[in-house]
C-alpha cells in the first residue's frame, strides 16, 4: 500500500526535533513511534517498520529524541526522554487527521513512552504498542523495568522475539501476568532486532509482515472493544 510521508517539525522544550508522518490511504490509526536507544527514526530498521505499518493500513509518526537530533550517541536523561514523547503526541493531534492515536516505540523507545503514560495518561492515546520491549539488560535478566506499566490503564501490545537477550521469555511472562489489558505477540526465532538465522528458514521480510499483520489486527480489536 502506498504512503505519502510528510515532514516536521515538533517543538520540545526550547528546541526542535524532526518528525517524518506516513500514511496509507485508507488508514485505520496513527502510531506515535518512537526509536530505539541505538538508532534513529531514519535508521533502516525504523523505515522498515513504518513501511510495513503502511503496508497494514496503519500510519504513523515517527520522530527523533532531542540526543540524536544534535547527533549525539548517549541517550538524554529519561524526563528528557519523556517530555519528548509527550511532544510528539501532541504533534500528533495537530495534524488533525481523525484517526485514533496510538503511542510506542522500538525498545527504549517503546519504555520512554509507557513512562510518560504512566506518569501522566498521554491525552487521546487508545492504547501503546512495544516493538521489542527493553525487560532487562542483557544478561542480567529482571522485572524492575516493567514496574511502572501497573500504572498504565490502556491497552498494550508487546511484540517480542522468541531470541531477545533483553526480554527473557518466563519473565515477560510473569511481568506481564497481572497487568490487564496485556497482550504478547511472539516472534518465532527473532531476535532483540528482529532479526532471524538463516537456519530458520524465515526472513526479516517475514517476521515484519508478521508484525505489521499484527498491530493491525491488534488495533482493530481493541477499537471495537472501545466503541462496544
Amino acid at each position: 500500500m502506498h504512503a505519502d510521508e510528510t515532514t516536521l517539525c515538533i517543538p520540545v522544550a526550547d528546541a526542535e526535533v524532526d518528525g517524518i508522518v506516513s500514511r496509507p490511504e485508507n488508514a485505520s490509526a496513527l502510531l506515535v513511534l518512537a526509536h530505539g536507544a541505538g538508532a534513529d527514526m531514519r535508521h533502516h530498521g525504523m523505515v522498515a517498520l513504518a513501511s510495513t505499518l503502511a503496508a497494514h493500513g496503519v500510519a504513523s509518526l515517527r520522530y527523533q529524541f532531542p540526543y540524536r537530533q544534535a547527533g549525539r550517541g548517549r541517550p538524554d536523561r529519561p524526563p528528557t526522554l519523556v517530555a519528548c514523547v509527550r511532544a510528539a503526541v501532541d504533534a500528533a493531534h495537530r495534524l488533525e487527521t481523525g484517526l485514533p492515536l496510538f503511542a510506542g516505540g522500538r525498545s527504549m523507545g517503546g519504555r520512554m513512552t509507557s513512562t510518560a503514560q504512566a506518569e501522566e495518561p498521554l491525552e487521546g492515546v487508545d492504547g501503546l504498542i512495544f516493538f521489542a520491549f527493553p525487560l532487562h539488560p542483557a544478561g542480567k535478566p529482571g522485572t524492575d523495568r516493567a514496574a511502572h506499566l501497573a500504572k498504565v490503564e490502556v491497552p498494550m501490545l508487546f511484540l517480542q522475539g522468541t531470541r531477545d537477550r533483553l526480554a527473557d521469555r518466563g519473565l515477560v511472562a510473569e511481568a506481564l501476568e497481572p497487568l490487564q489489558p496485556a497482550t504478547v505477540h511472539w516472534l518465532e526465532g527473532a531476535d532483540h532486532g528482529f532479526g532471524v538465522l538463516k537456519r530458520s528458514g524465515r526472513t526479516p521480510e517475514d517476521v515484519l509482515a508478521e508484525v505489521g499483520a499484527s498491530v493491525s489486527r491488534w488495533i482493530t480489536r481493541s477499537l471495537r472493544r472501545r466503541r462496544a
